[in-house]
């Protein structure tokens, strides 16, 4: 590829990364993206025939699945294939012709991956051609939900397939009866199967599904929610919100998917840990069983541990990618490490401008805290404020105060709190005195990029006024409450454990 690269017409579109950086160097031409994609699905249908043979040379009849190390097998044999009757065993047949199905498929995509990276077009056109139909640009946010439509429709469409395997295609291995058996009327009930998300059935959560008819319904109503969702998405443009709130690049589109895929792994780590209707012992091991008794890792501890340490490599991706993204939206250039310049250009402003500041997250939160907060009073701020801090200092004060090994220790703490809290209200004042006019604010609200606007009604000598008188009475209140449940810690914490 380094040689193609070098004659590329389109050079100034490839980024000057090294080699490992992978699919990068291709975030622009989408054609040779493709290639990539086409190229990487070859690759996992390779690996998944080629590992499916594998583990049917190794299967041996008088050993449990599940402590045979295998992790494919397993999961054919929960969908039904193979699976003798009355017994944990099963044919490997089926699974030798999949293997090879597989294998032939991953030539063919092979075939289209090397196409696509050497021969086809560097860059797909966007016209009304079928080639045309896969073009696209990374800031055309309508393009970009029409794609995220598409995939949502295969997503539905996939988790279609499994309830025509269970309805019509010889049904799926049940582990109540240890036999295979054909879902003939699955749970339809919108409150059944939503309910697992709210834990009607338990504290599981959706891994607390013991019976096929729910699982089943559980995937029309999935397939169902992300088709509604392809088409919704394919045939709307984004909310004016989600223009702002989300960065439209090749890396922020990385971000958002290695985030899913974490969210993701999490949840199957958790499902295939404690279920065993979808993951029946017979095939994976006793629920929570990670590692026999003679030392062999069972397929559900390969599973669970798999799957979540990817999702924490993940997480962390999603985390670099999204930073990266975020950073080089807001202007920053990580590649001569810039990552902090002065507000609006300005090293005079007395503002910095730093990736984890000028990000919409930073800001909402920021706007959200009841010094901003708009509808609000001042009264009602301050409040809120002293309460906060009235709260957090009786506990510093009272473990680290002289007498914190008396009876005295709490008492001391909530005095000093007070006393801590008159300091500042009277600090405070003093600063309003100066700083507004007795009854006319001071300006207007200006909003800033890394710092949202103080609300109007504090910039005048009544208003901060009455924030202050606010702050001091709710931060008595806080400490006063802060002091009874340390000095009742003991009542309080038994009234809890006789709660539960």
């Amino acid at each position: 590829m380094t040689a193609v690269i070098a004659a590329n017409p389109h050079k100034d579109k490839i980024p000057d990364v090294p080699w490992w950086a992978g699919n990068a160097r291709f975030a622009d031409l989408s054609g040779k993206l493709l290639g990539a994609h086409v190229a990487h699905a070859g690759l996992i249908t390779l690996w998944a025939g080629a590992f499916t043979l594998f583990e049917v040379s190794r299967y041996t009849r008088d050993v449990p699945v599940f402590e045979q190390g295998f992790i494919l097998l397993p999961h054919l044999a929960s969908l039904g294939i193979g699976v003798e009757a009355g017994s944990g065993a099963i044919d490997t047949y089926p699974y030798f012709v999949i293997g090879v199905l597989h294998l032939i498929s991953s030539a063919v995509l092979g075939a289209g991956g090397i196409y696509h990276a050497l021969l086809g077009p560097d860059v797909l056109p966007q016209n009304r051609t079928f080639s045309g139909f896969f073009g696209y640009d990374w800031k055309d946010a309508d393009k970009m939900t029409n794609i995220l439509g598409i995939h949502l429709i295969l997503l539905g469409l996939g988790a279609w397939l499994l309830v025509a395997k269970a309805l019509f295609w010889g049904g799926l291995f049940d582990a109540s009866t240890n036999a295979v058996r054909v879902v003939a009327h699955p749970t339809l009930n919108p409150l059944t199967i939503f309910g697992y998300l709210f834990g009607a059935s338990g504290s599981q959560g959706m891994a607390a599904v013991d019976n096929l008819e729910d699982l089943v319904g559980g995937h029309i109503w999935v397939g169902l929610l992300c088709i509604g969702g392809g088409i919704w998405h394919s045939l709307t443009k984004p909310f004016p919100w989600a223009k702002r709130v989300l960065i439209y690049s090749g890396e922020a589109y990385l971000s958002y998917s290695l985030g899913a895929l974490s969210y993701m792994g999490f949840l199957a780590a958790y499902f295939v840990s404690v279920n065993t209707t979808a993951y029946p012992e017979v095939f994976y091991g006793p629920a929570g069983l990670l590692e026999t008794e003679t030392g062999v890792v069972t397929a559900r501890g390969w599973l669970a541990t798999f799957h979540f340490v990817l999702a924490v490599l993940f997480l962390f991706g999603h985390l670099w990618h999204a930073i990266r993204a975020r950073g080089e939206a807001s202007g920053f250039d990580f590649k001569t490490g810039s990552m902090v310049a002065p507000y609006g250009g300005n090293p005079e402003a007395g503002n910095l401008s730093t990736i984890v500041n000028r990000s919409d997250a930073t800001l909402t939160f920021l706007r959200n805290l009841p010094i901003y907060r708009s509808g609000i009073s001042p009264i009602s701020r301050g409040l809120e404020i002293g309460m906060a801090h009235g709260y957090f200092l009786v506990g510093p004060f009272a473990v680290l105060n002289p007498v914190r090994e008396t009876e005295a220790a709490n008492v001391v703490g909530l005095m000093s709190a007070i006393a801590l809290l008159a300091i500042l209200t009277v600090a405070m004042s003093s600063y309003g005195t100066v700083t507004f006019s007795k009854n006319e604010s001071q300006g207007s609200a200006v909003a800033a990029a890394t710092v949202p606007a103080i609300p109007i009604a504090l910039q005048s000598r009544d208003g901060w006024s009455q924030f202050v008188g606010g702050f001091l009475i709710g931060g008595v209140g806080g400490a006063i409450f802060a002091y009874l449940l340390l000095d009742r810690l003991s009542a309080v914490l038994m009234l809890m454990q006789n709660g539960l």
